[in-house]
């Protein structure tokens, strides 16, 4: 557990962020970290936004491998689980003004983890609030980023649907990201996801993955703006083959 004043900044300020990251356990019983190189840049992007320290590579990733050490026994080896890997930093000045924090610490907690959605979900296209405009925050994994999202999460439940399919702040026709993870459409035969651009949504790793896996196999890949018009008329024609979201969860 952490003790701290109650004049810690990050609490008042919001100077708070974090990664998510897996480790999945293979058939020999090795573990494998998925990724882990990516996660530390991003990391590093979303510290420099949010005018934090950056991490030094070998405390990132030596300190995770180590950890990982000394919890294997917690990476489970059925099919879709693994263990979910949380690094995150916050600012720790014991201050009370607006101003960038000078300390900060850093930290990495684990957990074993299953499938995150065991059935298809209903998705709720939102059009009132927002997520990220341009010139924000949107492209970070700050934690402001998700206490934004909880009140329109808990009213689109209340309606009976399990996650926001996010618009832009301006028109409300553009999508951006589905919940918390980066957002696919299959119309008709090509994939289609939001273009990172106007740093309104996350560069995702596991979004990467997709897309380098899908050129692979040749299958046409765009990144664009994509509105929600084009897809209810993908939909009519019967173009709408299918839409995923891809993240870490």
């Amino acid at each position: 557990n952490i003790s701290m004043s109650p004049a810690t900044t990050f609490i008042h300020y919001g100077q708070s962020l974090f990664e998510g990251i897996k480790a999945y356990k293979r058939e020999n019983g090795e573990i494998a970290i998925f990724r882990p190189q990516d996660n530390w840049e991003r990391f590093n992007v979303s510290a420099r936004r949010m005018a934090m320290a950056e991490v030094p590579k070998e405390l990132f990733m030596e300190g995770m491998r180590r950890l990982i050490e000394l919890d294997k026994a917690w990476v489970p080896g059925s099919v879709g689980s693994s263990l979910y890997i949380r690094p995150f930093m916050f600012a720790t000045d014991e201050f009370i003004g607006v101003k960038p924090a000078d300390n900060f610490r850093f930290m990495i907690i684990t957990s074993p983890a299953g499938a995150y959605y065991n059935k298809p979900t209903r998705i709720y296209v939102q059009k009132q609030f927002v997520r990220a405009f341009p010139g924000g925050i949107g492209f970070t994994k700050a934690a402001g980023n998700y206490g934004a999202c909880m009140l329109p999460t808990l009213e689109t439940r209340k309606l009976g649907y399990d996650q926001i399919l996010w618009t832009d702040g301006f028109t409300h026709k553009n999508v951006q990201e589905i919940g918390t993870m980066n957002v696919f459409f299959v119309l008709g035969n090509k994939v289609i996801t939001p273009d990172l651009s106007e740093g309104t949504i996350l560069a995702g790793v596991t979004r990467d993955s997709v897309i380098t896996l899908l050129k692979e196999k040749g299958i046409s890949v765009e990144e664009r703006a994509l509105s929600i018009d084009e897809i209810e008329d993908s939909y009519k024609k019967g173009e709408l083959k299918e839409a995923f979201g891809a993240g870490t969860a």
